[in-house]
């Protein structure tokens, strides 16, 4: 049995589902995320957790037991927000060791968790400071031992690094991987932001419109996606409508792609010939270059370059092919001395591997 089970659950607001009939499994000792949009119903789910809203069905189940009637503040359960909902008045120490106090702890105790709490986010030498004193970075990490503090079962994070600018919040991607590994706690992350999903996760939930669209281990999620909406909403893509020429010849799937002919992909499982959908590839799946390094693929195609964006490590291409469909293609900046970068205007060939990309049924 799973450490934490929701079985479906549903949580509406008036006319409008917020949750629909959502069954998640998590396992003790997983960093589980929940991914989506705006109003997807992830902060929702994470309340539910929390105790600070009930679901107006389904069950939520802590190590078998249902949560429904157990107060927010009885549940092994700790929540870190956004904005790190610090107390001004009160140094490191006081907010640290602040849920210990009120559920009356014995001082020696107290003593003695604040003490590992700091150490395992690294603030020892902090204790005495006020949150005033601290960096974005030192404040978040405050939180996560106010959280951690009381050792619970459960940690909710919602949305802990959005206040952090690029750099910071790069750096607590990895301060978080290393915590949660450290103290062995089940997390509970909830974000809207596919890459940090991505780096921080054991499995992720896509979420959209109240509904769990796909579970799964990162590499999964970006690489076979289940739908168009997952295979848009992390990271980027290329979507092309297609057809389905032939579903199954040896290794290959035959595709026919509008203005473009056929093109091999993959196996798909469950295809039948003249299906409709589209083909998904990743832009570092699509190689660019000229003619003669592609044309040994199985698929490439003459193109122009539209525009190019130059970010250092590789350069993304947004190329026109003959039929006026745009594709975006990555080429890495790996060569010793300065990149050569294809011009605007430039005519090229893009092209990819016969088993990259999937395709999704419409």
């Amino acid at each position: 049995m799973a450490m934490l089970e929701i079985k479906n659950v549903t949580r509406r607001f008036g006319d409008f589902s917020a949750v629909e009939n959502v069954s998640l499994s998590i396992e003790s000792g997983e960093f589980f995320t929940l991914l989506g949009p705006s109003g997807c119903g992830k902060t929702t789910i994470l309340r539910m957790l929390a105790g600070f809203d009930l679901p107006d069905a389904g069950q939520i189940l802590l190590d078998g037991k249902d949560m429904v009637d157990t107060p927010p503040e009885k549940r092994p359960v700790r929540t870190v927000f956004q904005n790190y909902a610090l107390f001004p008045h009160m140094t490191v120490a006081q907010n640290v060791a602040f849920p210990l106090k009120m559920a009356r702890i014995p001082a020696a105790v107290q003593r003695k968790q604040l003490q590992e709490a700091l150490e395992q986010v690294h603030l020892t030498d902090k204790a005495a400071a006020y949150p005033h004193e601290l960096s974005g970075g030192q404040k978040q990490r405050v939180a996560l031992a106010r959280g951690l503090v009381s050792r619970p079962r459960l940690l909710l994070l919602d949305e802990p690094l959005g206040a952090l600018d690029a750099k910071l919040r790069e750096e607590m991607q990895v301060d978080l991987i290393n915590l949660q590994r450290d103290v062995g706690i089940t997390f509970v992350f909830v974000t809207h932001a596919q890459v940090e999903a991505l780096a921080l996760s054991h499995r992720i939930a896509v979420m959209r419109a109240g509904k769990v669209e796909q579970v799964d281990e990162p590499s999964r999620l970006y690489s076979a996606p289940c739908n168009r909406f997952v295979a848009d909403f992390i990271g980027h893509i290329n979507l092309l409508d297609a057809s389905v020429l032939q579903a199954a010849h040896g290794h290959h799937v035959h595709l026919d792609i509008a203005g473009l002919g056929e093109v091999l992909a993959p196996p798909h499982v469950g295809l039948a010939s003249g299906g409709k959908g589209y083909f998904a590839i990743r832009p570092e799946q699509v190689r660019i270059g000229v003619h003669e390094e592609v044309r040994e693929l199985k698929n490439h195609f003459s193109a122009t370059v539209q525009q190019f964006l130059y970010r250092g490590d590789v350069t993304v291409y947004k190329v026109r092919l003959d039929n006026g469909m745009v594709l975006e293609a990555l080429l890495p900046n790996a060569a010793p001395g300065r990149a050569r970068l294809f011009e605007v205007g430039d005519t090229v060939s893009v092209g990819w591997r016969h088993d990259a990309g999937v395709f999704l049924v419409a």
